[in-house]
């Protein structure tokens, strides 16, 4: 779905609560927009890792919008807008400020609709974004409120798995599948559904980039299968997060998860960033076990809403 202009505000003044004090941003705006994000690099690298492809190949190609807080000034505060809705709020920004930012994004979602699939990001400011929606949006179908942010910047602290190594795109028909099962798995719906070609592109880009990793292995039968994947899902100012982790249901149990983390650790502070982070469910107690037993330090908590 397109996306339409939303109105610009400029006659609010920041801090004064009416939520009226974001803009949309334009070209000229994204270096500064960027900029913000380098205050928190790992709680934001969602939304820069979008705001460099847009200061790479535009706006419209990026395929979203970027508002900034205030309207008028310096920025304080930025939110990506599109398949994902996610906020960044820096740390440094005094509370008051912050609750200003975050209901004049508030305002602007509710002027354009219901566009993201989900809404993402810092644990406080996403969920009082989508208190301040939730008033107008459409129900969810989970809202996710507990998800540490466990970060990595160092070896890992155990032997990295041999077998895992980057996706080929000629593995591309046994990598598809393993991402599609893990998405169904985890969110709940397939992302294929009713064609899913932008899904399939997604990742078949993530391989192309050297930004998926697998362990392939035969089954009984001699067939190749994938056993263990992860992907770099963003990349920004010297973070990658990883997402997508995933085992094979029938081999689970068997020591493949931990060596294979810290492998993909490994492969990607040698190639791509030094310091890897990823955000995975409170309650998921075993996922976060593993990540532990690999070194991962919680650095803060995400929360999500799902659509």
């Amino acid at each position: 779905m397109g996306w339409r202009p939303a109105l610009r505000s400029r006659s609010a003044a920041p801090g004064d609560g009416s939520g009226a004090g974001a803009r949309v941003l334009g070209p000229d705006d994204l270096v500064e927009a960027r900029r913000v994000c380098t205050r928190d690099p790992v709680a934001s690298v969602l939304a820069a890792a979008r705001l460099d492809v847009a200061l790479h190949v535009g706006l419209a190609a990026a395929g979203g919008q970027v508002w900034g807080y205030p309207a008028t000034g310096e920025l304080r505060a930025v939110c990506w807008a599109g398949a994902n809705l996610v906020p960044v709020v820096p740390s440094s920004v005094d509370p008051a400020e912050a609750d200003d930012a975050v209901a004049s994004f508030a305002a602007l979602a509710r002027q354009q609709g219901r566009r993201s699939s989900s809404v993402v990001g810092e644990q406080r400011t996403t969920l009082r974004l989508w208190e301040l929606l939730s008033r107008v949006w459409p129900p969810p179908r989970e809202v996710r409120t507990d998800q540490p942010s466990l970060v990595l910047d160092r070896d890992p602290l155990v032997a990295p798995d041999p077998g895992v190594r980057h996706a080929d795109l000629s593995e591309l028909e046994l990598v598809l599948p393993a991402c599609v099962r893990m998405f169904t798995e985890e969110v709940g719906y397939s992302p294929v559904a009713g064609g899913g070609s932008a899904y399939a592109a997604r990742v078949r880009s993530l391989v192309a980039e050297r930004r998926s990793f697998v362990r392939i292995e035969p089954d009984d039968d001699g067939a190749p299968r994938v056993v263990f994947k992860a992907e770099l899902g963003a990349v920004s100012g010297g973070v990658a997060q990883v997402q997508g982790v995933w085992v094979d249901p029938e081999l689970r149990g068997r020591g493949f998860s931990v060596p294979g983390m810290a492998a993909v650790v490994a492969l990607t502070r040698q190639h791509v960033a030094p310091v890897v982070s990823l955000y995975v469910n409170g309650f998921n107690a075993p996922a976060l076990a593993t990540y532990r037993r690999v070194g991962f330090e919680q650095a803060g908590t995400f929360a999500t809403v799902l659509f």
